[in-house]
């Protein structure tokens, strides 16, 4: 990468967009934009120059009770979603991979607003990575499959997989997107629902992908997100009797709460990626500037 605003082999940088208003703050459940139940909004700001972006409707326990409704309504199995075949689960996700390259620079520039982060990180780290990991599950989708077990001459014993259910997913500040991605990926294409709640700090890129999510024609109630703080929608989440997993990355303090609640509730299956342990030594002729430095030292936090 050189230094005037090019690559290597002379290609133009990729730059932010401009972005008056932000598009969409509201709730997205059941395919559907709403606001809040309680009418209460927060605001989001950007961690590098302090300056105020929008204000975000804040979800609480009735709205994280909607969420569910709609996501255990799509669980069905009558449902459209549970009707649907894997290989077609596959396409809906190349197609939600296809609409986040579309709006690649936009998703970037939302992500630098929202975290501080550089904007080439973005683009390059970030949009990269969530958009091939659409594309692996969705390369899974009709690869899963159960198992014939040898038992004798009259019996066949036939092994099938079936989705877990509702799932919970709550998704840390530092890569809002990627960690959407992660968690969201391998749950649809295992055929699965979701009520995810991005963090509070960064929720902006998630809303908009729940855009990207309808206009894929995912069918409503699949994919749920609410942004909402932790004590109160992320709560609701973790101690929720319809909801069958939970997933979270972040503190460990926060991780025991959450298993606590998922144990006192329906005894929901938990994921927990907690806290971290892996230091980073940067020598000082170490150059800073390069994309290779930088993934380097994303691997290792």
């Amino acid at each position: 990468m050189s230094h005037n605003g090019t690559t290597e082999n002379g290609a133009a940088l990729p730059r932010p967009v401009p972005v008056q208003e932000v598009r969409y703050t509201k709730l997205f459940i059941n395919n559907e934009w709403r606001a809040s139940s309680a009418g209460r909004t927060f605001a989001t700001f950007n961690p590098a120059t302090g300056v105020k972006i929008c204000d975000v409707h804040e979800a609480d326990h009735e709205d994280v009770n909607k969420a569910v409704a709609a996501a255990k309504a799509a669980q069905r199995r009558s449902s459209a979603w549970r009707r649907m075949d894997a290989s077609s689960r596959g396409r809906l996700l190349h197609k939600l991979a296809d609409l986040m390259e579309r709006d690649r620079l936009l998703l970037a520039t939302l992500e630098t607003m929202d975290t501080g982060k550089p904007f080439l990180q973005a683009f390059l780290v970030d949009l990269d990575g969530s958009i091939r990991t659409l594309r692996y599950f969705a390369g899974w989708a009709d690869k899963i499959h159960g198992k014939s077990l040898p038992v004798d001459d009259t019996v066949v014993c036939l092994t099938q997989h079936e989705p877990v259910g509702v799932c919970g997913a709550i998704i840390p500040w530092n890569f809002p997107l990627l960690m959407l991605t992660w968690k969201m990926a391998p749950a649809l294409s295992c055929g699965n629902t979701l009520v995810i709640k991005p963090a509070e700090q960064t929720p902006l890129s998630a809303l908009h992908v729940g855009s990207l999510i309808k206009e894929a024609n995912f069918p409503p109630g699949v994919v749920n997100i609410l942004p909402g703080l932790g004590p109160t929608a992320g709560a609701a989440i973790a101690s929720h009797m319809d909801i069958d997993k939970v997933a979270f990355t972040g503190s460990t303090e926060v991780g025991q709460l959450i298993k606590e609640a998922a144990a006192r509730s329906n005894l929901k299956r938990v994921t927990l990626e907690l806290g971290g342990k892996n230091p980073c030594i940067v020598f000082a002729d170490c150059d800073c500037t390069s994309r290779g430095f930088l993934i380097c030292r994303l691997s290792v936090l």
